[in-house]
């Protein structure tokens, strides 16, 4: 065992002798292992100690021995609870990829990050004993929501069986490209995916579908020659590559992102009607604006603030929140209510909008249209002086919007450029809402969470659906605003919820994990910098981290590291918190326009407060929360590759008339094949092949984030500031080659390997040799707006 380790243990043992421990009725280690394997519910140190009769002192001997047995990597500690290592929730999302030696189905979970957690635990699909109607049977290639439990009967199979619960819609094995026709009949496949760069595949004559010249097809692939391209066939035309909207095209088919509306859900969304004023509160004398891009088409927000008249809150503000009531026309069960859930959220291209639900509901009748009545679902907090909320109230009413305003025009009126539509309402509305901001910001300023400096860009198109041009867009106090607002009110429902004993789905956040926060110890030493001492994981370790960095030339490298160090949020029916936001409890409130999630939580809210008969269903369990809450966050996942190719795509469009130009950049990832470099002005990313780089070999150096020289000790790291020149374009599929011109780093020693190749000689907390030692504060866990928080 590791030095550190028993230290760590001698000294629990002596912290608890002086509390009074006597340590006799400890459990071993290999009985805390297996009870946590057991459970299926949330276990922590006070389960574990409640359990085992675990008292006094003795507690803190228990703390120190689950770091310990987390540290070897015998239990990880995920969603806030302990579980046995490689360890599944009740409830998973999986690709079915295999069959046993029995013909048994083999299953891994979809979301499974292998380079933290290592190998993907197998799964033995089994089917449920009581499938539901129409239920197709599942097979190799498909998705399914599986319920799954250890399976601890035969060692050498699968570590868990799984029930299929729902087989979900997959696009079945294909490849994706743009047809190219040849003179004499036949012709040519590009593939559309990053993997087949340069290889073409070949249709031959009659195999063509009726494709054009142009046209995005799916191929099936022939038995391969053994000379020659391989050979394909046109099974599907899906649309031709010269419509303005192209581009986005490839990405909704290469994912499956459902596009069209079935003919019952349009005549659904047609025949709804206004809803009236009946079991509503009349709100539409209050003067609540909306704040939103200027190029929005739905506005489902809205906000107001007033001084509290008061008198035990001076100084303190009663903010409203008013969000368009979208469960009032879309009911649970309805062909709406089923596509929403199918498609999980509105997917946001540069060049077009894939919205949850059609524009009859998203652009009409929810749509918080400036002096119209719109049903809303409100929530009035009161908000000390101090920025804390005091407390707050669900309202179901009637509202009527009195601007819609834009960021840049909310703002112009603030800083004193105020137009015909601000002018008169910046006294009584505006104003007051940047006065209550203010008291927001400083509470969020108490509160410190995670504050990455990782500028946007927005891509404007021409009229020809390219690239015009690429812009930061100003982050201006009018964003924060609205951010500040939303995040608040997605506080009060979870409260809300909590406290009504109301199932429903929260938005959690991760914290790290400790192999992510060990590789970024090891790259804070490899530029001479220390972890923050810190007693407990918490978003202020890594905003010091940030501002220790600010105006250096390692910020924006550091910012990257830092990124890549968080967990991904998800929604889930069981709360950890919200890490990133620094929150104990978290739900997406605000948009159910856009986000399904949302409309799940306005239906617990009605449940809650006997606001309506259109909540949610009485007999609505965790579990199927749990698979709800699996199915959106794999869409949510599925639409942010689906929209980062896109740009992609649209971005190699852009260049690939200027190949042979010289740019400037950053080295934005390394791997042992070469580096990626991120453009200055359009943020695209190209490749450097490790083979054209210099007259050296490069080695990887996997927690230095750099290849380095063998001979001469050159060094190209993460974040470093690089020339390059543009060798090749391919923008079906989305692909930038480059020259490097840049010299390394001259004279940079390698990093010393240890045990497995990690510097240091295996140490998690510092390499040897590297001048600095790095100090990893204690991960003790603790609980913790528009956007994707």
């Amino acid at each position: 065992m590791p030095t550190r380790l028993t230290t760590r243990r001698r000294k629990a043992k002596a912290a608890s002798d002086a509390q009074g421990g006597d340590h006799a009725n400890l459990p071993a280690r290999e009985e805390i292992i297996a009870f946590i394997k057991e459970q299926t519910g949330k276990v922590g140190r006070r389960e574990i100690a409640r359990a085992f009769g675990i008292k006094g002192g003795d507690r803190i001997f228990l703390k120190h021995l689950l770091k310990e047995l987390e540290e070897e990597g015998l239990i990880d500690r995920k969603r806030k609870r302990l579980t046995g290592k490689d360890m599944l929730p009740p409830v998973v999302l999986a690709d079915i990829v295999s069959r046993d030696e029995d013909g048994e189905l083999i299953a891994v979970p979809a979301d499974w990050d292998a380079a933290d957690d290592g190998a993907a635990p197998r799964i033995l699909v089994t089917l449920s004993r009581r499938p539901r109607p129409g239920q197709p049977a599942p097979g190799i290639n498909d998705r399914a929501l599986l319920r799954v439990q250890r399976n601890d009967e035969d060692e050498d199979g699968p570590a868990y069986s799984g029930r299929v619960i729902k087989v979900l819609p997959r696009q079945k094995a294909q490849i994706l490209g743009i047809f190219r026709p040849l003179p004499g009949g036949g012709g040519r496949l590009i593939p559309v995916d990053k993997k087949m760069l340069g290889k073409e595949l070949a249709i031959a004559p009659g195999d063509e579908g009726g494709a054009g010249d142009g046209d995005l097809v799916a191929v099936h692939v022939a038995p391969q020659k053994r000379y020659g391209l391989d050979m394909a066939k046109v099974r599907e035309r899906l649309g031709s590559m010269k419509s303005e909207k192209a581009v986005s095209q490839v990405a909704l088919h290469v994912h499956n992102i459902p596009h069209v509306f079935p003919d019952q859900v349009i005549a659904e969304a047609e025949a709804a009607r206004h809803v009236g004023l009946a079991g509503r509160e009349d709100w539409r004398d209050l003067p609540i604006i909306t704040i939103d891009p200027a190029d929005a088409k739905d506005h489902d927000d809205a906000v107001h603030a007033r001084p509290d008249d008061d008198p035990k809150n001076e100084g303190g503000f009663v903010l409203t929140v008013a969000i368009a009531d979208v469960a009032a026309y879309v009911r649970p069960g309805s062909a709406l209510d089923r596509e929403a859930l199918e498609r999980g959220n509105s997917v946001y291209f540069p060049d077009r909008v894939v919205p949850m639900l059609p524009e009859r509901i998203s652009n009409d009748l929810c749509s918080l249209r400036p002096l119209e009545d719109r049903p809303a679902i409100a929530v009035r907090m009161v908000i000390g002086a101090d920025g804390l909320k005091k407390r707050h109230s669900f309202h179901r009413v009637m509202m009527r919007s009195a601007a819609r305003l834009s960021y840049q025009q909310a703002q112009a009126a603030i800083d004193g450029r105020p137009d015909g539509v601000t002018g008169p309402i910046l006294e009584p509305v505006l104003k007051p809402l940047w006065d209550c901001y203010r008291c927001l910001a400083r509470a969020r300023d108490e509160r410190q969470p995670l504050a990455l400096d990782l500028p946007e860009r927005k891509i404007i198109l021409n009229a020809e659906g390219m690239v015009d041009q690429v812009l930061v867009p100003e982050r201006l106090d009018a964003h924060r605003l609205i951010e500040e607002c939303m995040i608040l009110a997605n506080v009060a429902a979870a409260e809300a919820l909590e406290k009504a004993k109301i199932p429903f789905i929260y938005r959690a956040h991760d914290e790290p994990s400790l192999t992510k926060m060990h590789a970024l110890g090891e790259v804070l030493a490899s530029v001479a910098l220390k972890m923050p001492k810190q007693g407990a994981l918490r978003p202020t370790l890594f905003n010091r981290i940030l501002k220790a960095v600010e105006g250096l030339e390692h910020q924006t490298f550091i910012n990257e590291v830092v990124l890549r160090t968080q967990s991904q949020a998800e929604y889930t029916s069981q709360n950890y918190g919200h890490f990133g936001l620094n929150l104990r409890r978290y739900a997406h409130f605000t948009s159910p326009i856009r986000r399904y999630a949302d409309l799940i939580v306005h239906r617990a809210l009605i449940s809650a407060h006997d606001l309506g008969k259109d909540g949610l269903h009485p007999e609505t369990t965790h579990d199927q929360l749990a698979e709800i809450s699996a199915r959106i966050s794999a869409a949510e996942r599925r639409a942010m590759a689906a929209e980062r190719e896109t740009i992609d795509r649209l971005i190699a469009y852009h260049l690939a008339d200027k190949v042979g130009a010289t740019f400037e950049g950053q080295i934005s990832g390394v791997t042992k094949s070469g580096l990626f470099v991120k453009l200055d002005h359009t943020g695209a990313d190209g490749f450097v092949p490790a083979s054209t780089i210099g007259d050296d070999y490069f080695r990887y150096e996997e927690y230095g984030h750099a290849l380095v020289g063998d001979r001469t000790g050159e060094t190209y790291r993460l974040g470093d500031r690089v020339s390059v020149k543009l060798v090749e374009a391919a923008p079906v599929q989305g692909a930038l080659r480059f020259e490097l011109l840049s010299e390394g780093r001259k004279g940079a020693a390698p990093l010393p390997h240890g045990r497995r190749g990690r510097p240091g000689g295996g140490k998690p907390g510092g390499r040897k040799g590297a001048g600095t030692k790095v100090r990893i504060g204690s991960t003790a866990r603790r609980k913790g707006g528009k956007g994707r928080t």
